[in-house]
């Protein structure tokens, strides 16, 4: 069963509505401090930039054999030229691409020096879109409905200032009228906003904050408890709770699950987050429950921390785990 569903994502069309960015490394050695302040010099050797935010979502689903087709804004700059070239050597659809002038593309770069993060320099806006930038973005959303099936929206948020009310409004209308799934992976500025998507998938930090409010996730009953208030909230037909360490819980109507999180040697966390959000769409449009969706999502998450660096998962290493369980 578990083999059909993995061979059926070759068939699905997934569009990823969200902030892209473009992840920048560079990478060298240190063996001194500047003369000019106490800081480390970094003798780069080695450069490269990578598709992020939304866009590693993308590569995520395109991983799993399924087509990625993104919806978002990048600035009319030589940063948003570099994206769309990462796009196409990825072979990513980027009709849903909207350039909007004297606007920053958002870069995020990370400077390593004996494989250590040293620093982080983040180039970016994080400004809402104007009403009229909006509306470009929801006519690319609607061509892109007429010309093609689309099976699962996602809607990656990491409030850099595409994903507005309005838009979410808009675009649920458009889904629901056509049956589409949304599945969400919010942030903090527009939580509440995403008002009775088929899947809101929060981690613990954002349901903290979306909720003003603190708990224990160790609590079962405080736990299920602040998920309820949230369903109270969004009527969300499902909410995905991820817990890191302590695994995934899941609300669906009535029914509720914890999979805890499998052993692993962590070596590095950043884009867990998407990959989960990834393999759970795509099991989602391919018409598997929630449930199964969300214990391979967890899997494929554990799996993709085991990496350095943001890397999308791996289809044929998370098929055998799945077959193992």
């Amino acid at each position: 069963m578990i083999t059909a569903l993995f061979n059926s994502f070759k068939d699905l069309n997934i569009l990823i509505i969200g902030d892209v960015m473009i992840d920048a490394y560079l990478w060298g050695k240190v063996d001194r401090i500047s003369p000019e302040a106490p800081v480390p010099i970094v003798s780069v050797n080695k450069k490269e930039s990578r598709l992020g935010g939304a866009a590693n979502v993308a590569l995520n689903i395109k991983a799993l054999a399924a087509r990625p087709i993104i919806c978002a804004v990048v600035g009319d700059d030589a940063e948003g030229e570099e994206f769309l070239t990462l796009l196409a050597k990825e072979q990513i659809n980027a009709s849903g691409i909207v350039k909007i002038a004297n606007r920053q593309t958002t870069v995020k770069t990370r400077v390593i020096g004996q494989n250590q993060q040293i620093l982080r320099i983040d180039a970016e806006t994080d400004a809402e879109i104007t009403q009229e930038e909006t509306q470009q973005v929801l006519t690319k959303f609607k061509q892109i409905l007429d010309q093609q099936s689309i099976h699962a929206i996602i809607f990656e948020d990491y409030d850099k200032g595409l994903i507005t009310p309005y838009l979410i409004e808009e675009v649920i209308k458009v889904a629901q009228e056509k049956n589409i799934p949304i599945v969400v992976d919010p942030k903090k500025r527009n939580f509440l906003s995403y008002k009775g998507v088929d899947v809101f998938k929060p981690n613990l930090k954002e349901l903290k904050e979306g909720l003003k409010i603190d708990f224990d996730p160790k609590n079962s009953l405080e736990l299920k408890n602040t998920v309820a208030q949230l369903q109270e909230k969004i009527a969300s037909k499902s909410i995905l709770l991820t817990l890191s360490e302590l695994g995934v819980y899941v609300l669906n109507g009535e029914k509720e699950s914890l999979t805890p999180a499998h052993i692993r040697t962590v070596a590095d966390v950043s884009g867990a987050g998407d990959t989960v959000i990834s393999v759970v769409a795509t099991c989602i449009a391919a018409g598997a429950d929630i449930f199964t969706a969300a214990q391979l999502g967890n899997l494929a998450g554990g799996l993709v921390c085991e990496k350095v660096g943001v890397v999308p998962v791996n289809k044929e290493l998370l098929l055998q785990e799945a077959l193992k369980l």
